[in-house]
């Protein structure tokens, strides 16, 4: 399995029967059993599926008597969100600039043509800089 814990919690979550598992702890708390109602599958497999979201950090066991709750960790989906918002911020900027580009050519300005060219030596070089 993978070494750091977003690369963990990708894998994990990489399965549809893990991924309904975690929908479901996000309702409530639920024991191994309760959990293995729900699928076509053994008591035995759905602890499998438990084990890989323990080690990814997406869910916890307690002890309550007899019973042994499993819990979702929210922490480690705070960690993927992040990770997604970045790099779903970066694409929408991108689209943005492409966006305005296109529209400049349906305006039939030249691509580009909606940055202002520098008027002075100065202004010229920070616009380089800026580019750079």
């Amino acid at each position: 399995m993978a070494s750091d814990p977003l690369s963990r919690a990708f894998v994990a979550l990489a399965d549809p029967t893990r991924r309904d598992i975690v929908a479901r702890l996000s309702v409530r708390d639920a024991g191994v059993g309760e959990l293995a109602e729900s699928y076509a599958m053994s008591m035995q497999a759905v602890s499998k599926h438990l084990k890989v979201l323990e080690e990814a950090g997406l869910v916890s066991r307690s002890r309550d008597a007899q019973r042994r709750p499993c819990h979702l960790e929210p922490q480690v989906l705070d960690l993927m969100t992040v990770w997604i918002e970045r790099y779903r911020r970066q694409a929408e900027e991108r689209f943005g600039r492409l966006d305005a580009v296109l529209a400049a050519m349906e305006d039939g300005d030249e691509p580009g043509a909606a940055v202002p060219a520098p008027e002075s030596p100065e202004e010229h070089e920070e616009h380089e800089g800026a580019a750079s």
